[in-house]
C-alpha cells in the first residue's frame, strides 16, 4: 500500500524556521521524483521545492534562498526546511512522488506563519 506521510507542520512567527517531513513507502521511493506543494483555500495548488532521483533541485522563485529540499533515500524521506518564514507562506503542504505517468500524494501538513 502506496502512502506519504508529512509531519512537522505547525505555528511559526514570521522569520521562524520548521522541516517538514516526507515518509514514504509501498514504493521504490529511489526512482521517484519528490516534491513538495502548497495550497492556500480557494487557490491552486503550486509547486514550491522538487528533487528529482539525480538529486537535481528546483524550486518556486519566491521561496529560492530560504527553502530547501533533500532527500535520504536510505529512510524513504523527503524535506523540506524553511527558513525565514513569511505569512504569505502559510498553506497546507503537500509531499508528491512521480515517476512517468504515476503520482502519489500525501494528505498535507499545515503551516501557519504569524505573531
Amino acid at each position: 500500500q502506496v502512502q506519504l506521510v508529512e509531519s512537522g507542520g505547525g505555528l511559526v512567527q514570521p522569520g521562524g524556521s520548521l522541516r517538514l517531513s516526507c515518509v514514504a513507502s509501498g514504493f521504490t521511493f529511489s526512482l521517484y521524483a519528490m516534491s513538495w506543494y502548497r495550497q492556500i483555500p480557494g487557490k491552486e495548488r503550486e509547486l514550491v521545492a522538487a528533487i528529482r532521483r539525480d538529486f537535481n533541485t528546483n524550486y518556486e522563485d519566491s521561496v529560492k534562498g530560504r527553502f530547501t529540499i533533500y532527500r535520504d533515500n536510505a529512510k524513504n524521506t523527503v524535506y523540506l526546511q524553511m527558513n525565514s518564514l513569511k505569512p504569505e507562506d502559510t498553506a497546507v503542504y503537500y509531499c508528491n512522488a512521480a515517476y512517468l505517468n504515476t503520482y502519489y500524494w500525501g494528505k498535507g501538513t499545515l503551516v501557519t506563519v504569524s505573531s
